[in-house]
C-alpha cells in the first residue's frame, strides 16, 4: 500500500519557484536564514570525515549555497546539484555548477553512482521517507556516504499552538497547518531500515526571534515553507484568524524584550552504504568475559561497604 500523500508536491514546487523568483528580483538574504545555517553545519560534519569523495550530490541545497560549500570543501572531486524546480538555478553563480530537476522521492540517480550525497532539509518534505531513503541507499556505491537534516518534531511548536487555538476559538475546530515533524529516534530506525551501515542522528534546536508574528509569517512564505499538506483548508485564511494567531502567539512566547521566539528543531543523520571494510558488531555471543564477572569487583565493595 503506498503511503498517505500528507505533502501536495506541485504546490510545494509551485511556491518554492514562487519564492525564488521574487528573491530573485528582491534579494531577502534573512529569508534563507535557516537553510544557510543548516548547509553550514552539515559542511562542518563533512569536514570531521577523514575521505574524499569521486562524485558528491548537492541535494536540494536551493539557493546554490551548499553546492559551493561542497567544492570549496575540497572534499569532492566533482559536485553536482540536484533541485526541485528550474528556477533554483537562475542567479548569478548557480550555472557554474552543473544539475538538473527532480523529485527525492523519484531519484535522477543510477544504482550506485555516487559516493556522497548531502541534503538540507529537503527530506522535510517527503510524503515516503522510508522510501527515499531507500532510494538515496541504492544510489550510493558501497562505502558511499549519506549527510541530510530535517524539521524535527518541535519545530514552529509555537505557531501549531497558536494556529489551533485561534481556529478552535472563531471556527469551532482546526484544520492542519503545521505539518507533522519526524522524531529522532524514528530517524535512527528508518536509517537502518532502508540498509544503512553505522547510522547516527542528532538533534540541534535552534530559536529564532522576530519582532512580531507577522515577521515571523512572512519570513516563512518567504522560505517557501507555508501550508502545503494535502488535507489544509483551500479556502484562503480568513485575515481575522490570522490576527486572532498573531495575537495568542505574542500573549505566549513573547520574551522580556518585546521580541517573539520561534523554534526550529533541526534532525541531522549520516549513513553509509554498506561495505566490507566497515567496522561491523561482534558475533552475539563471541565475548570471553561475562558482563556478571565485569561487575563483580563492584558488587563485592558494595556489599561489604
Amino acid at each position: 500500500m503506498p503511503p498517505p500523500l500528507i505533502i501536495d508536491k506541485p504546490l510545494l514546487r509551485q511556491r518554492l519557484a514562487r519564492a525564488l523568483a521574487g528573491n530573485v528580483r528582491q534579494p531577502d538574504a534573512g529569508a534563507t536564514f535557516l537553510l544557510d545555517a543548516v548547509s553550514d553545519d552539515l559542511v562542518q560534519r563533512l569536514g570531521a570525515v577523514e575521505r574524499h569523495f569521486k562524485t558528491a550530490i548537492a541535494m536540494m541545497g536551493v539557493t546554490g549555497r551548499l553546492a559551493a560549500k561542497l567544492v570549496a570543501s575540497g572534499k569532492a572531486g566533482a559536485v553536482y546539484r540536484i533541485e526541485r524546480v528550474p528556477e533554483a538555478f537562475a542567479g548569478a553563480g548557480n550555472q557554474a555548477i552543473a544539475g538538473l530537476v527532480g523529485d527525492e522521492e523519484v531519484l535522477p540517480l543510477r544504482p550506485e553512482s555516487v559516493d556522497l550525497v548531502v541534503s538540507p532539509l529537503a527530506l522535510t518534505w517527503t510524503n515516503d521517507l522510508p522510501g527515499a531513503l531507500v532510494q538515496l541507499r541504492r544510489a550510493l556505491k558501497p562505502d558511499g556516504l549519506l549527510l541530510a537534516a530535517l524539521a524535527g518534531g518541535g519545530t514552529l511548536n509555537e505557531l501549531r499552538f497558536a494556529m489551533t487555538q485561534a481556529e478552535a476559538e472563531i471556527a469551532g475546530g482546526a484544520s492542519p497547518r503545521v505539518m507533522p515533524f519526524a522524531d529522532v529516534r524514528e530517524i535512527g530506525a528508518l536509517l537502518q531500515r532502508a540498509g544503512f551501515a553505522l547510522p547516527v542522528t542528532d538533534r540541534d534546536v535552534l530559536t529564532v526571534r522576530y519582532a512580531t508574528p507577522l515577521a515571523l509569517f512572512s519570513d516563512l512564505k518567504a522560505m517557501a515553507a507555508s501550508n502545503v499538506m494535502t488535507g489544509r483548508d483551500r479556502r484562503p485564511m480568513p485575515r481575522r484568524l490570522l490576527m486572532r494567531a498573531a495575537e495568542i502567539y505574542a500573549q505566549n512566547f513573547t520574551d522580556p524584550d518585546g521580541r517573539i521566539r520561534a523554534t526550529f528543531d533541526i534532525v541531522s543523520m549520516s549513513g553509509w552504504a554498506p561495505h566490507a571494510s566497515q567496522p561491523k558488531p561482534a558475533r552475539r555471543g563471541s565475548a570471553s568475559v561475562s558482563l556478571a564477572d565485569a561487575l563483580a569487583p563492584d558488587r563485592s565493595r558494595s556489599e561489604s561497604d
